[in-house]
């Protein structure tokens, strides 16, 4: 793997579990974000039609997923880590959209799908799952 792209990998992971880590213990703790502009918490959450329960699931799975992005191995569980942070963010972006929201509502889930996006793309190897059919042509 070029450094570059090891560089563009851990910026954009650093800064998506960053993000997904703060927002999912503002929705776990069910927090007032206190100048946000699209507040992930209780106002934000039935402002866009969901259930007050959904924060703590989403909470949950977003701590979660921030743990199985950063350890070691475990491609798979990656795999499940990246899919589950595009849907959630794509539900928020066309959300908010759907409510006709300014860009700067949007933004941060749009912020936070480029960086899933990145982050995905840009992973080293041993991130990767391995391909069967791939590996028995070889």
């Amino acid at each position: 793997m070029k450094k570059k792209n090891k560089i563009i990998y851990w910026i954009s992971t650093i800064w998506l579990a960053s993000g997904m880590l703060s927002t999912g213990a503002l929705q776990l703790f069910k927090m007032k974000a206190e100048g946000a502009v699209a507040p992930p918490g209780v106002y934000g959450i039935t402002r866009l039609g969901y259930p007050i329960y959904f924060l703590t699931i989403l909470g949950i799975w977003k701590i979660l997923g921030v743990v199985a992005l950063l350890i070691p191995r475990f491609p798979l569980l990656k795999e499940w880590a990246y899919a589950g942070f595009f849907f959630a963010m794509s539900g928020a972006v066309f959300s908010h959209i759907a409510l006709g929201d300014s860009i700067s509502e949007i933004f941060p889930s749009m912020l936070l799908l480029v960086l899933t996006v990145v982050s995905w793309y840009f992973r080293p190897a041993d991130r990767k799952m391995i391909s069967v059919i791939n590996k028995g042509t070889e």
